[in-house]
């Protein structure tokens, strides 16, 4: 098993560099909400990235450094890399936001775009790394990324009286952020209900978890970019997931859209649709309280943001 001690130790490792996020509780539907929109960067991912680059050698760091992202994991890799003067290349899809493209670039990322979903820019940024001799550095199947995000899950336990009721609610992409959080609570009693929380756009990770396989899983438009895109075959997570996720479940655009608008109305909070998935489960009626969900992001473009916020004014509600 993945060594607790690992998430300890990033814990120590990024606490300077990195925010301790609120919680929040709503009474009326009788949930927790984990506001990592509010991480520098305005996504959990800067917890993994900071954690990797902290812990490379020397040498791994001035061979240059590696990612693909459709924003938030190059975000954190760039902020990172200021630190140890590391040079950073991002393969983004082209269909990426430009909030997070433009983002990236002020970062001091070396931003290439290309043609078609994140799995191609995976396939072209592994090939430029290996091609290169640079630093591949994957935003979720890495020991060191899942063990930065894993810190999500210590201040969870801190924050958040758990209960054997609890469903903790995680968006999932490739995982990292899930299997991170659930190595965090594997000895914790009592222990939440975990639930990973994926668009049914591009329901990768589900077909992985539930029938062991992605083969012919389709992958459509999203507004939860983030957690679009197929998983790197092979990658650690997928046998994290499957042993430690209580299930996942899929949420449709409309859904995602009014929890976007929800929580700007209810909270003032503004999140991006991969940050929106687990309060859409629950505006969908698919979980009820108690829950806590980790919001895992707030990288929107602005005008998509307002227009949402008019188009769901009855979120307010």
């Amino acid at each position: 098993m993945f060594p607790r001690e690992w998430i300890l130790a990033a814990a120590d490792r990024i606490a300077p560099h990195i925010t301790r996020t609120p919680v929040t509780h709503d009474p009326r539907l009788n949930l927790y909400f984990k506001w990592e929109n509010r991480q520098v960067t305005g996504s959990f991912k800067a917890r993994g990235a900071f954690n990797k680059v902290l812990s490379l050698e020397d040498w791994e760091q001035g061979a240059g450094l590696v990612a693909a992202s459709a924003g938030n994991h190059g975000q954190g890799l760039a902020l990172a890399a200021q630190l140890v003067g590391a040079r950073v290349t991002v393969f983004a899809p082209e269909s990426a936001p430009a909030v997070k493209i433009e983002k990236m670039r002020a970062l001091g990322a070396d931003v290439r775009l290309v043609p078609g979903s994140y799995e191609q820019a995976e396939s072209a940024g592994l090939q430029y790394a290996g091609e290169m001799s640079q630093t591949w550095v994957s935003p979720y199947n890495d020991s060191q990324v899942i063990a930065g995000q894993g810190t999500i899950g210590l201040e969870l336990a801190e924050q958040v009286k758990l209960t054997p009721e609890m469903q903790l609610l995680i968006p999932i992409g490739g995982g990292g952020l899930l299997s991170g959080i659930a190595l965090a609570l594997a000895d914790a009693e009592p222990r939440p209900r975990i639930f990973g929380v994926q668009p049914a756009a591009s329901a990768f990770m589900h077909a992985l978890h539930t029938r062991g396989s992605q083969e012919g899983v389709p992958d459509l438009p999203t507004l939860a970019d983030g957690l679009a895109g197929g998983v790197e075959e092979g990658s650690l997570t997928i046998g994290l997931v499957r042993g430690l996720a209580d299930a996942i479940l899929l949420v449709g655009e409309d859904d995602i859209a009014r929890a976007v608008a929800f929580a700007w109305h209810n909270y003032q909070e503004q999140i991006e649709g991969s940050g929106a998935v687990g309060l859409a489960a629950v505006l969908s009626g698919a979980v009820k309280g108690p829950a806590a969900i980790v919001v895992s992001g707030g990288n929107i473009q602005p005008q998509l943001h307002a227009e949402i916020v008019a188009r769901y004014a009855e979120a307010a509600q």
